[in-house]
């Protein structure tokens, strides 16, 4: 059984996104949060909340253990991206794009 948890259209690039979600692929929850709690990158913000909630997907819809779960699953992918203009030098433009995320976060008991 595996208890799912989403966050869409995070304004964070999936590049930075990744890199924090590398570090607590495969840990217990437990870990994995006090991971996301001392790390100092932005995207451990939201990569809490989502814990959180799957941690109350698994406990109150799965009926899960909490003291053996651990995080399974956990991946990026690129969300809608936003286009914006600069203005440049002689009345040119650079487009800007200011891209988002989409995680999907999966949780699963260990026996």
């Amino acid at each position: 059984m595996e208890a799912r948890a989403y966050a869409k259209q995070i304004r964070i690039t999936p590049r930075k996104v990744k890199i924090v979600c590398d570090l607590i692929r495969g840990k217990d929850v437990s870990e994995a949060a006090a991971i996301l709690v001392n790390t100092r990158k932005a995207a451990s913000e939201p990569l809490i909340k989502l814990l959180k909630s799957a941690i109350a997907n698994a406990q109150n819809n799965h009926e899960m253990d909490v003291d053996k779960l651990y995080v399974s699953q956990i991946f990026v992918g690129p969300g809608p991206t936003m286009k914006r203009l600069m203005p440049r030098a002689r009345g040119s433009a650079d487009r800007i794009l200011k891209r988002t995320s989409n995680i999907t976060l999966a949780l699963s008991e260990r026996e």
